[in-house]
């Protein structure tokens, strides 16, 4: 792999923005993060919102104007996450669907969520796979512990290959219930990768103080890096993350030592089997 794919995940649906002054709520903050975060390299932005009151939602009219603004705004590949909040109905998750992405989050199982329970049924999860397939929306799959790559090759044995025909996932590190953030962990999760198939590629998110070691364990197994303020708010210890540019900078600055510069929003389309606009 010559290039690094860095998705930035600008907001989620865990933090504040009573706490966290600097997290992007608003339609206006978003796209202007996400402008900012194109100019140092990203090429995708993983999308959950927020209502009025800052709180995470998924309405689907909000929905589909971050998509439309975001579209017009970048040409970044608009992800969204099916995931929302760890209280979000299946319903109301799958509806995200109907938004339009480029691209969304499917997760490959249920895992405890610090206090939560992130609940993600079989029945769900081929709901979810079929329905990408059927509107052309290019899947990442989130996997948070080591089992959920066997999931993930028994949903494409039996269901098919994604739209797009790429499998990608995200390997979510050091949540507090699923793996841990290491180099043991994702090396482990690498040697299972490899029985998916052919051309499989993988990115990688290290939560809180997991981070930087997940970010330079992901680059030197050849993969890529998903970085932002839904995952970490700690810039170095004592340090808040001012802004989502800073983990952007700071991870095309560890892609351009490896020698794996950023990969354009064209070669991530080109990539990923996401179609050019």
């Amino acid at each position: 792999m010559t290039g690094t794919l860095i998705t930035v995940a600008p907001t989620g649906a865990e933090s504040s923005k009573a706490a966290v002054p600097a997290l992007p709520v608003t339609l206006d903050e978003l796209v202007a993060t996400a402008k900012e975060c194109e100019a140092l390299g990203a090429a995708i932005v993983h999308v959950h919102i927020r209502d009025d009151a800052a709180e995470p939602t998924l309405d689907q009219g909000r929905l589909r104007a971050t998509v439309t603004a975001l579209r017009e705004s970048t040409d970044l590949i608009v992800q969204l996450s099916s995931g929302g909040a760890v209280t979000d109905p299946e319903a109301a998750r799958l509806a995200v669907l109907d938004a339009g992405p480029e691209m969304a989050s499917c997760t490959m199982g249920t895992v405890n969520f610090g206090d939560g329970v992130f609940l993600n049924r079989w029945e769900f999860i081929v709901d979810l796979h079929t329905r990408m397939q059927e509107r052309g929306i290019v899947p990442e799959y989130e996997i948070f512990d080591l089992g959920q790559l066997t999931t993930l090759q028994v949903l494409l044995d039996r269901h098919g290959l994604p739209a797009g025909g790429h499998v990608h996932v995200d390997l979510v590190m050091g949540v507090p219930g699923g793996m841990p953030g290491t180099a043991d962990a994702l090396v482990a999760c690498h040697r299972v990768i490899r029985d998916l198939p052919a051309g499989t590629t993988f990115s990688a998110t290290g939560i809180g103080r997991s981070s930087i070691p997940v970010m330079l364990a992901s680059v030197s197994a050849g993969g890529h890096l998903r970085v932002g303020m839904e995952d970490t708010l700690t810039y170095a210890k004592g340090r808040a993350v001012e802004s989502n540019m800073q983990l952007v900078a700071r991870a095309v600055g560890l892609a351009q030592l490896a020698q794996r510069p950023p990969l354009t929003t064209a070669e991530a389309r080109d990539l990923l089997g996401v179609p050019v606009r």
